[in-house]
């Protein structure tokens, strides 16, 4: 009994007060489907092939998943609790260039906007992708190189992702990839 009032309050029985579940399933799954499917499609599967669509249709999917999540979900998957203003973004950059920047449980005002980015990114890609197959875009050189361009902006901003994500570990000492394996993080 007490595990289970222990974990819907967010605190770890083995540790009551020192940790939180911060990353429900939702978000966490979200996360490592567009991880899986981001490097299966850039990397391993042919593009324009049946694996490559299958893929694409999948993290298409969980990106509807996670903008419905973005509204109805556990209070630090709401696109409320962390789309900053434009005033919170720049205190908070202002204080990450003096190196006096804030921990926070969910995303900070850059990590936030870095996922906005993102999220934007792999709808554009998705559509760009569902668009080659119809016939009215069959075989349109400037659809596949826009597909492709996309695909590689989401490739650059997920590489500054991860490496923001390994700075902030080190700076916060605390494993941020963890936390996103696990959904919990010190409190």
């Amino acid at each position: 009994m007490t595990d289970r009032v222990a974990q819907a309050g967010g605190v770890t029985p083995s540790a009551a007060g020192a940790n939180v579940r911060v990353w429900d399933p939702v978000v966490r799954l979200f996360h490592w489907t567009v991880v899986a499917g981001c490097i299966l499609n850039l990397f391993v599967l042919e593009d324009g092939e049946l694996p490559h669509k299958i893929v694409g249709y999948a993290v298409a999917a969980a990106l509807v998943i996670r903008l419905v999540w973005g509204f109805i979900g556990t209070r630090h998957a709401r696109f409320a609790d962390f789309v900053p203003t434009p005033s919170r973004l720049s205190a908070y950059v202002r204080a990450l260039l003096r190196g006096e920047e804030p921990r926070m449980l969910g995303h900070n005002p850059a990590g936030a906007v870095m996922m906005l980015a993102l999220m934007a990114l792999l709808a554009a890609v998705c559509l760009t992708g569902w668009m080659t197959t119809l016939d009215a875009f069959w075989g349109e050189d400037w659809l596949e190189e826009l597909h492709e361009g996309l695909a590689n902006a989401i490739l650059v901003l997920a590489l500054l992702h991860a490496a923001a994500a390994l700075f902030e570990s080190w700076r916060h000492r605390e494993n941020l990839v963890w936390s996103m394996v696990t959904g919990w993080k010190r409190r």
